[in-house]
């Protein structure tokens, strides 16, 4: 005959199901929220709409349009949802309980890059069939496949490094107003307009930017193009935002 053990034995999941079940839940939560799937979905697609509309009356070519809206998707999820959404949970102490229990720090930053990623990866397929349900037809070189796939990896990691070093710092309220604000600029920044659209003393310094490095990656992408400067551009980037957010970010309010 055997016997049963009756006795508790306390213990925490294992790290990459503790890892997974946090970025599921995030990303349950990221679907959840109307503001974020304003910005992830709703307005990209009204802009792919209205270039399908108006797009050739007013001069905006479908290929490197449709490339640089999904751009912007991926600037949003990256940055601005990722920022407003880690500011308040500090503010509310959603951060600072959470790593008391089984989930350390380093999980719970896992669980979120999954999220970012997941809900980023989606985006982008549904940007995309938009696109070509609107007449997109972009030519990609398999040699600027992948460097795109590249600068969009080490994209969303340098704006997930930017969120977290503004989400860390300032309050939820300011947090708000500037993540928004800074998505504005970064859609005009190198987004949403070609660096070759600027006033030639501008273009050194917008080219610069990991917003332009991503748009004029996809937008080179669809077109057939191939350049790799944008890769350099993003590693450094996301190496320097990444080590900053490591520095200075807080926990607590």
């Amino acid at each position: 005959m055997s016997t049963l053990d009756l006795r508790p034995a306390p213990a925490p999941a294992p790290r990459l199901q503790r890892i997974l079940r946090h970025a599921r839940m995030e990303t349950v939560l990221v679907t959840r929220n109307g503001e974020q799937l304003l910005l992830a979905l709703v307005i990209p697609l009204g802009l792919i709409l209205g270039q399908a509309v108006a797009g050739e009356r007013l001069g905006i070519a479908r290929e490197p349009f449709v490339a640089s809206v999904i751009a912007l998707g991926l600037w949003s999820t990256g940055f601005t949802s990722l920022a407003i959404t880690t500011a308040f949970e500090r503010r509310y102490g959603v951060l600072e309980r959470l790593v008391a229990t089984p989930l350390r720090r380093t999980d719970l930053m896992l669980g979120k890059a999954a999220m970012v990623i997941a809900v980023a990866l989606a985006q982008a397929a549904v940007l995309a069939l938009a696109g070509v349900a609107a007449g997109w037809s972009p030519r990609p070189s398999v040699a600027q496949t992948a460097v795109a796939a590249g600068v969009v990896v080490l994209s969303l990691a340098a704006f997930s490094g930017l969120a977290l070093v503004l989400a860390g710092r300032a309050s939820a309220e300011l947090t708000l107003g500037l993540a928004n604000l800074v998505y504005l600029l970064g859609a005009a920044g190198g987004l949403l307009v070609p660096v070759a659209a600027f006033p030639g003393w501008a273009q050194p310094v917008i080219s610069l930017l990991p917003t332009t490095a991503l748009g004029e990656t996809l937008r080179t992408w669809a077109g057939g193009g191939v350049d790799a400067l944008p890769l350099i551009v993003v590693a450094v980037w996301a190496v320097a935002a990444l080590a900053l957010a490591r520095k200075v970010f807080r926990w607590t309010s």
